[in-house]
């Protein structure tokens, strides 16, 4: 069976982004955790953030239809897997940690992984935080899959408003715990 040039890269991009690198999602692991603490806030839970990140990645469709929206009765599919230049991104983030005397970017400190990560985002052009992963830089796929995530929004308002649970209207009354 002859694989066109088409085809080889639509596999490609429908890899999960824990299979990206040999050892899977545990050697994305300390990276993607490591870039968390640069970009996520310190009372978030990081692991948690990361978890649904690559869940997120794993679960992507590429061509999948989306809704219409309101308004618009165009249904849409989905594009190339946003993960798909990842593993070229993270060479570079632990390229740059290198050439600042560490090991990899996952054992920078984190002044020198701020510093990286800011340099990344400046290169990348990223301007505004993506409403859900686009491709253009792994730490703003990541910041913006958690501030748009109900997890961020009960951490900004300190409640426990699950703006995202499938709840019934019994005590809806009562406000968001605490």
């Amino acid at each position: 069976m002859k694989l066109s040039r088409r085809a080889a890269l639509k596999t490609l991009a429908a890899v999960p982004i824990s299979r990206l690198t040999p050892g899977g999602a545990d050697d994305l692991t300390p990276t993607l955790l490591a870039l968390a603490e640069v970009v996520l806030p310190a009372e978030a839970d990081r692991k948690a953030a990361v978890a649904a990140f690559v869940s997120w990645h794993d679960h992507y469709q590429e061509g999948a239809d989306t809704d219409h929206g309101y308004g618009n009765t165009r249904i849409r599919a989905t594009g190339p897997a946003p993960s798909r230049d990842y593993a070229a991104q993270i060479a570079r983030l632990d390229a740059a940690a290198r050439t600042a005397g560490a090991a990899s970017f996952a054992v920078a400190t984190l002044d020198q992984r701020r510093a990286i990560v800011e340099a990344a985002i400046a290169e990348a052009k990223v301007e505004r935080l993506p409403a859900r992963p686009s491709g253009a830089h792994l730490a703003t796929d990541l910041m913006g899959h958690y501030f748009n995530s109900s997890a961020a929004n009960d951490l900004c308002y300190r409640a426990a408003i699950q703006r995202d649970a499938c709840r019934g209207l019994a005590g809806s009354e009562n406000a968001p715990r605490v």
